[in-house]
């Protein structure tokens, strides 16, 4: 499996905003790690169990992380960089995380360390058709009448086939791996 991380802090990088609600307020950020049951009114984890076990798993009480937002697609339109899978179809998804203790969460250097191990780990298991991306990015964090700007992690995960199915299969490996990869981090506390 490929896996990588990149910084995207530019001014025209995407941001979030914690907690987030669309402008029409149907969609919106659920705490799934203090609210597990909320998990029922998210779309794409009633849609794709990899999806929802990966979200199980990553706002489980002893993960430190939590997601914010999610959502998954398949298609057959392939970036040159993923041609050298050599088939037609990706099932892909994003996921964004947050680090759960409020202390790291403005620290830039805890994020970097934390994304270095987990990639670390992720290059040594078995080559499957797959990739996952990390993206550190910029998160503005409401806390009552104050804003604090500090840091989130848009996970990209991809998995290829020579039709949606197997595609469909690869990610779902590759979610259990990454979700693996995370469960061990924060079980030994190594990335912080």
């Amino acid at each position: 499996m490929q896996a990588d991380f990149a910084v995207e802090l530019g001014r025209d990088d995407d941001t979030l905003e914690m907690p987030w609600e669309a402008p029409d307020g149907i969609l919106r950020y659920y705490d799934l790690k203090r609210e597990p049951e909320a998990l029922a009114h998210i779309e794409e984890a009633t849609r794709w169990m990899e999806l929802r076990e990966f979200l199980i798993a990553v706002n489980a009480q002893a993960s430190m992380l939590e997601s914010a937002k999610c959502d998954a697609w398949s298609t057959s339109a392939l970036n040159p960089e993923e041609e050298i899978f050599g088939v037609p179809w990706k099932f892909g998804s994003y996921v964004d995380l947050l680090i759960s203790d409020p202390t790291v969460r403005f620290s830039f250097e805890k994020h970097e360390t934390f994304l270095k191990h987990l990639t670390g780990l992720l290059k040594v298991v078995p080559e499957i058709p797959a990739s996952a991306e990390f993206c550190l990015r910029r998160c503005f964090y409401h806390e009552g009448e104050t804003v604090r700007e500090g840091y989130y992690v848009t996970l990209y995960i991809f998995g290829f086939g020579g039709d949606e199915s197997h595609a469909r299969k690869q990610w779902g490996i590759a979610l259990k791996l990454v979700s693996a990869a995370i469960t061990q981090l924060s079980s030994r506390h190594l990335a912080l």
